[in-house]
């Protein structure tokens, strides 16, 4: 405590930070989104917006959830949410999923001994695609910055088709931190480079059974400079012709598959 009984300025920010967070409330819509949302018992769940014909396709899950939903007239959805979005008459408001601590779901949480790493990817419609990819192979979380990275939001939540509600996204505040923690829990870390000498299957083959983190930069940039020196290995996706490329959730995925596979076979 500082002279005169007053917090520091830091701890203060800190404080101001966390209950804004407690505030915080995200839109999710579309049937797929508000249904895997209801029937998350994690997901703490506030208000309920659906036409007739969502709630006659929702019954179950609302029924499931407790929730006392609003009826609208389709002409009448008026929930803030992006013009356009395609919502299919349903949307729900919640709060931020809490997984916990970083450390834990990573070292013990569900699935393989797989997690992936985003260095700053923005785009919630790619990270959406990687969170359905991370559940289908069997990783026990995304995690990425707490700043410069895509949100929780309505549009990630629907490109991921209910994987946001089961698939850990933790946010970090310091990548090359939580890298460096991973390190220390036995995990080796691939970084994701289209011109690094040793390819995707090399450096997997070469993990030798060891927890995996995969490293994914955002499109264009790709890794900083810290994240590739903080990376155990850096391994290319081999292409066949003079040219090719993926986006980062298509590089995502082939990474997972052959992460996945070699793990499983230990």
């Amino acid at each position: 405590m500082a002279a005169g009984g007053k917090k520091p300025a830091w701890v203060v920010d800190k404080e101001r930070g966390q209950k804004a967070e407690a505030r915080e409330t995200v839109w999710l819509f579309g049937l797929h989104a508000v249904r895997d949302a209801l029937m998350n018992p994690r997901r703490e769940k506030l208000r309920l917006v659906l036409t007739k014909n969502a709630l006659d396709k929702l019954e179950a899950a609302v029924a499931a959830s407790g929730m006392a939903p609003e009826v609208v007239e389709p002409r009448r959805f008026d929930v803030p949410i992006d013009e356009g979005s395609v919502h299919q008459g349903a949307a729900v408001e919640v709060r931020p999923l809490n997984w916990g601590r970083f450390q834990d779901v990573c070292a013990a949480g569900e699935g393989l001994p797989l997690v992936v790493l985003l260095d700053r990817v923005t785009d919630p419609h790619n990270v959406g695609a990687i969170l359905r990819s991370a559940e289908v192979f069997g990783a026990r979380a995304v995690v990425a910055p707490k700043h410069h990275s895509a949100p929780e939001t309505g549009a990630l939540a629907k490109t991921a088709s209910g994987a946001l509600e089961r698939q850990p996204y933790l946010k970090v505040t310091n990548l090359a931190e939580a890298m460096v923690a991973l390190k220390d829990m036995g995990f080796t870390l691939i970084g994701l480079d289209g011109e690094a000498p040793v390819t995707l299957a090399e450096a997997v083959a070469g993990v030798g059974g060891r927890p995996v983190a995969l490293v994914l930069g955002a499109e264009g940039p790709g890794l900083r400079e810290k994240t590739r020196e903080t990376c155990d290995v850096l391994a290319r996706i081999p292409f066949a012709g003079a040219f090719g490329s993926l986006n980062v959730s298509n590089a995502a995925a082939v990474s997972l598959y052959a992460a996945s596979s070699a793990l499983g076979q230990k």
